[in-house]
């Protein structure tokens, strides 16, 4: 793919070029606001390091506009992990948002945006959807969210510290995001036990509860809307982040379009549900809490399905012939057991639909995105983001393939 050129419109986009973006590609409201940010703000300097404390200055304006002065700061550090946010850890000692409870310590940490990240998103969506999953699988509690970045450099949110790993301490792995995790033999059965089990809670949330989410627009038994709006929502940024023009991009979001099946349920999809996106205790092998929320959506179930099941996040067992989803179990019995704890049927026809579905956002996030972030310096992780950068080559041959596939 050839470099961005220093000529090139989008790198200090004038507000023509943002209408026109806006008009062409109708999105949910909050994700309009986030991506229009972004441009107003990306003819900005490159990314700084920000210092401890000046992300405690902030916390504590952002904590004392909710409860008053009555709360500490102690401990800020830096804490590591995720390839988009920048996150430190930090101890609070307070009463509680009501002020009633005893005085106690609890550790929590800062979820902070760079200028620019390898996939821009909402932290108020986040925060609300946080406060929904919550009820059924282990988060971490959210307390307060900056979604303007009125009190930090950037929007940011702050949630209670989740104790857990990533990965076991005996497999260590030098790859990033939890790409190929090997938790072994030892831990394989009872985390893949839970792991389904809260897959499938997360896709059966009561309507009710998901019809609370304010800043997404409902999705719909019968309708295709919410998916047409999710393609509208990768082709704008496709549009706004792009070094070049690339067919296959353009010819995958006509067929999505084109193919778009209507939902036969609403479900919560967490849009990153894999391994490297939970915490869990090695001693008592528990899932902990699940991360990284930021690409939640209202939609089709298989859109989690196919995206944890993708090759990229797992490996071979060590008989060297069967795939593990997520280094956890095979396909075939993820499949199995998903349909008993969910109590939903596996539609192959939208399996496949969606892993071109997920292939197509995936170039559009390394592809675009990651190159003009890391080449903009635009991040603290400008050396992981621009080696994502690299992975886009390899899933746009997939999404070839599976273009060709089904075009035949």
């Amino acid at each position: 793919m050839a470099g961005l050129s220093d000529s090139d419109s989008r790198a200090e986009p004038d507000e023509a070029f943002i209408a026109r973006i806006r008009a062409a590609y109708p999105v949910e409201a909050e994700i309009d606001r986030v991506l229009t940010r972004k441009l107003r703000g990306r003819g900005g300097p490159e990314y700084a390091p920000v210092s401890l404390d000046e992300l405690v200055d902030g916390v504590a304006a952002l904590i004392r506009a909710d409860i008053g002065d009555r709360f500490s700061i102690r401990n800020p550090r830096w804490l590591a992990g995720g390839a988009s946010k920048l996150q430190m850890a930090f101890d609070l000692d307070w009463a509680g948002k009501s002020g009633e409870g005893p005085f106690r310590t609890e550790p929590m940490v800062l979820r902070m945006e760079p200028p620019e990240a390898i996939v821009e998103t909402s932290r108020l969506r986040e925060f609300e959807i946080l406060g929904v999953a919550g009820d059924v699988v282990p988060v971490p509690p959210c307390y307060w969210v900056d979604a303007e970045g009125g009190c930090l450099p950037h929007p940011a949110l702050i949630y209670g510290f989740a104790a857990g790993t990533t990965k076991p301490a005996a497999r260590p792995s030098t790859q990033v995001t939890g790409i190929g995790t090997n938790f072994g033999p030892e831990l394989r059965q009872i985390l893949a036990e839970q792991f389904v089990d809260h897959l499938a809670a997360i896709h059966t949330i009561d309507p009710a509860r998901l019809a609370t989410l304010q800043s997404f627009e409902q999705a719909e038994v019968g309708s295709n809307a919410s998916v047409l709006r999710q393609i509208a929502w990768w082709r704008r940024v496709w549009d706004e982040d792009r070094p070049e023009e690339l067919p296959l991009v353009d010819v995958a979001a006509r067929w999505l379009i084109a193919n778009a099946p209507p939902l036969d349920h609403v479900s919560l999809v967490h849009g990153d549900f894999r391994a490297g996106n939970f915490l869990f205790d090695e001693e008592s092998r528990r899932i902990t809490a699940w991360l990284d929320w930021e690409l939640a959506v209202l939609g089709d179930r298989h859109q989690d399905l196919t995206w944890t099941t993708g090759v990229h996040f797992g490996h071979y067992h060590e008989d060297g012939q069967t795939f593990l989803a997520s280094g956890l179990l095979p396909v075939e019995e993820l499949h199995r057991r998903y349909k008993a704890a969910a109590g939903l049927s596996i539609d192959p026809v939208r399996l496949r639909y969606y892993r071109i579905f997920n292939d197509f956002t995936s170039c559009v996030h390394m592809l675009a995105t990651a190159a003009r972030v890391a080449r903009g310096g635009k991040t603290h992780q400008d050396v992981v983001v621009g080696w994502l950068s690299m992975i886009g080559n390899v899933i746009a041959g997939k999404l070839r393939d599976s273009l060709a596939e089904v075009l035949r």
